[in-house]
C-alpha cells in the first residue's frame, strides 16, 4: 500500500478550534467562500514540514495549539535508518508527525512520539509532502531541483549514485594526497614534533595498569607520617598504656572465669570475651607491624611524587588517561611512517586517483547519456501537458549543459526554459513572472513525472488562479489522473476542478458566541452539487443541472469530457 496521509487534525490554531479530518487516497478538492480558512489547512501541514511558526498562530484564549499528521503505508519503512539516526521511533505501518506550540514561546515537535528538532521534521516533510501555491515554487525554479526532476524521468537513479560514490572517494584521495604531499620545510617540522612526542611517551615507560598503583602507593608514602602516628596511638590504647585496654580485658577475663566455676552454664560468654580479648590482641599486634614497616624515606617519596607529576604532564599533552596516551603515542608513529614513506605512497595515491578519474568520467559519461536521452522526451511530453492546459503555441525545453567542473551530481547542468508565446524566446523558468503561468507549468511537469516521482502526498494551493474555461477542465483532468498515482489534496476556487475530485470536502465560517469558528466537512450526492453550484456562480435551477451534469459526467460514461 502506497503512503498515504489518513488523518490531519488541529486545534487551536488561527480560527479553528478542534478539527480531525480523516482523508482517503486519491484526488481530494477543498472549496469554500473566500476567507472561510481554507488556508488553515495549508499552515498546518506547513507547519509538520519544519515551517517556523510564532504564538500569533495560537487561537486566541488558548495556551496552546497543535497540528498532527498520520501517514500509513507499507513503504514508510524505508525512512527507519534516518529515524533511528535522529534517536525517534522507527516506522512499521504508521508515521506520526506533530507540532506544539505555545503562547510561552516554546514550540515543541514530534516524530513517532519521540521528542525532535525542527530540522528533523523538515527533512521527513520534504519526502513526504510537495507544496505548491502561488507563490510557492523554489524547489521548481531551482537548479538542482530540476536536475532531480530529468533524472527522475530518466530513471538515473542507479547510475547518479554510482557516480556520486566515486565522486566522493576520488575527493577523499585528492585531500589525502594534498595533505601528504605538503612542503618539505613543513615535513621536516612535523617530523620533529612527532619524533619528540613518541620519545616523550616512550621515555616514559608506560603501564596502562600502573597508575592506580603508584597513585596509592604515593598516597601512603606523602601521609606515612600520620599514619604511623595514628598505628601507634591506636596500638598504644589497647596494649601499652598503663590503661590499655587489654589490660582492664584480663581483669574482666578472671572475673568471668570464677563466674563460670560457680555457674557453668556462662561458658559460651567466657568464651565469647575470650575469642575477643584474642583477636584485639592480634589487632594491636598488627598496628605495631604496620607502624614499623612504614616507610620514611624521601628519597622513595621523591620518585614516586615525580612518577605521579609525569602521568599529569603527559596527559595535559595527549589524553585524559594512560591508555589513551600510548594511543597517541601509537597514532605518531603510524604518522611517521606514513611521512617517511611518503614517495611511495604518493606515487600509489596518484595511481589510484588517475584510476578513479577514468572511472568517474566513464560513470559521467553513462549518466549524461541517460540525461541526454531523457531531456528531450520529457521537453516533449511537458510540451503536450503545456497545450492540453492551454498554452497551445508554447515551448518547453529541458536544456543539458556542461560544468566546468564535476559536482556529486555529475558533469552537467540543467535548465528548464519556457516560451508561452509564439515569437516570445525561452527564458529560464526563475524569469516568468505569472503566477497563473508557472503553477500551470509545474502542474504540466507534475503530470510527466507522475510515475516516477516518489513523494506521496502533493499538495496545490490555488494554483488554478487566472485560469477558467477548457483550460479549467483540462486542470482538473490532470488532477485526477495525478491522483491515480499520488494522493492529491487541492485548494481550488474552479467548479470543473472541484468536480473531477473523487472526494470533496467545503471549509466554512461560523460566528458563535462572537468567536469565529472554521469548519470542515465532506460533501456529497445534493450538498456536493449545492457547492458547485454556488461556485458556478448561484443556487440557480441552472446551476445546479450544470454541477449535476459535471459530476455526472465525472463518475458516469463521460468521464474527462465536460461541457464547453
Amino acid at each position: 500500500m502506497a503512503t498515504t496521509l489518513n488523518l490531519l487534525r488541529i486545534k487551536n490554531v488561527a480560527l479553528v478550534e478542534d478539527l480531525e479530518w480523516k482523508l482517503a487516497p486519491g484526488f481530494t478538492a477543498i472549496t469554500g467562500e473566500t476567507g472561510a480558512g481554507k488556508s488553515i489547512v495549508i499552515g498546518a501541514l506547513q507547519l509538520l514540514l519544519g515551517e517556523r511558526a510564532d504564538k500569533s498562530l495560537i487561537r486566541t484564549g488558548a495556551d496552546t495549539g497543535t497540528v498532527e499528521a498520520v501517514f500509513n503505508g507499507d513503504d514508510l519503512e524505508r525512512l527507519n535508518a534516518r529515524l533511528e539516526e535522529a534517536g525517534v521511533e522507527a516506522c512499521d505501518n504508521d508515521l506520526i508527525l506533530k507540532r506544539s506550540l505555545s503562547v510561552s514561546g516554546v514550540n515543541r515537535q514530534f516524530i513517532n512520539g519521540s521528542p525532535t528538532i525542527l530540522a528533523n521534521l523538515k527533512s521527513l516533510g520534504d519526502d513526504l509532502v510537495d507544496l505548491h501555491g502561488p507563490h510557492d515554487h523554489q524547489s521548481l525554479l531551482s537548479p538542482d531541483r530540476q536536475l532531480d526532476l530529468v533524472d527522475a524521468f530518466a530513471d538515473a537513479k542507479p547510475a547518479r549514485e554510482r557516480f556520486a560514490t566515486i565522486y566522493r572517494l576520488l575527493r577523499a584521495l585528492e585531500e589525502e594526497h594534498a595533505a601528504l604531499n605538503t612542503a618539505e620545510a613543513a615535513r621536516e617540522q612535523e617530523l620533529d614534533l612527532l619524533r619528540h612526542q613518541i620519545n616523550e611517551i616512550t621515555a616514559a615507560k608506560l603501564d596502562s595498569e600502573e597508575e592506580a598503583e603508584i597513585e596509592a602507593r604515593y598516597r601512603r608514602a606523602s601521609n606515612s607520617k600520620r599514619l604511623i602516628e595514628i598505628a601507634s596511638a591506636a596500638a598504644t590504647r589497647l596494649s601499652e598504656a598503663d590503661d590499655a585496654i587489654l589490660s582492664q580485658l584480663g581483669e574482666t577475663q578472671r572475673l568471668l572465669h570464677e563466674l563460670e566455676i560457680l555457674d557453668p552454664a556462662m561458658v559460651t560468654t567466657v568464651k565469647a570475651h575470650q575469642a575477643a580479648v584474642i583477636e584485639l590482641t592480634e589487632i594491636a599486634r598488627e598496628l605495631s607491624r604496620y607502624a614499623e614497616n612504614l616507610d620514611l624515606d624521601p628519597v622513595q617519596l621523591a620518585a614516586l611524587e615525580e612518577r605521579v607529576s609525569l602521568f599529569e604532564t603527559l596527559k595535559r599533552k595527549y589524553g585524559g588517561t594512560i591508555p589513551e596516551i600510548i594511543a597517541f603515542g601509537e597514532r605518531a608513529a603510524e604518522r611517521i611512517r606514513k611521512i617517511e614513506g611518503r614517495d611511495e605512497e604518493l606515487l600509489q595515491l596518484a595511481s589510484e586517483i588517475e584510476r578513479q578519474r577514468a572511472e568517474l568520467k566513464k560513470a559521467g559519461e553513462a549518466l549524461r547519456k541517460l540525461r541526454a536521452r531523457a531531456a528531450p522526451k520529457l521537453s516533449q511530453v511537458v510540451g503536450e501537458n503545456l497545450r492540453d492546459l492551454g498554452f497551445k503555441r508554447s515551448e518547453f525545453e529541458a536544456q543539458l549543459r556542461d560544468l566546468e567542473n564535476p559536482r556529486s551530481s555529475g558533469w552537467d547542468a540543467i535548465e528548464l526554459l519556457f516560451s508561452p508565446n509564439p515569437g516570445e524566446p525561452l527564458k529560464p523558468l526563475r524569469a516568468i513572472a505569472s503566477s497563473g503561468e508557472i503553477s500551470r507549468l509545474m502542474l504540466a511537469i507534475k503530470s510527466a513525472l507522475a510515475a516516477q516521482d516518489s513523494v506521496p502526498l502533493l499538495v496545490f494551493d490555488e494554483i488554478d488562479a487566472n485560469v477558467g474555461g477548457e483550460i479549467a477542465h483540462s486542470v482538473g483532468r490532470r488532477m485526477r489522473e495525478l491522483g491515480a498515482q499520488h494522493q492529491v489534496l487541492c485548494i481550488t476556487h474552479l467548479p470543473q476542478v472541484a468536480a473531477a475530485a473523487s472526494s470533496h470536502f467545503v471549509v466554512t465560517k461560523e460566528v458563535l458566541k462572537g468567536r469565529t469558528f472554521s469548519q470542515l466537512r465532506e460533501l456529497s450526492g445534493k450538498t456536493r452539487r449545492e457547492e458547485i453550484a454556488r461556485m458556478l456562480g448561484g443556487q440557480s435551477e441552472e446551476a445546479m443541472r450544470l454541477a449535476a451534469t459535471m459530476l455526472g459526467e465525472k463518475i458516469g460514461e463521460g468521464v474527462g469530457r465536460h461541457p464547453r
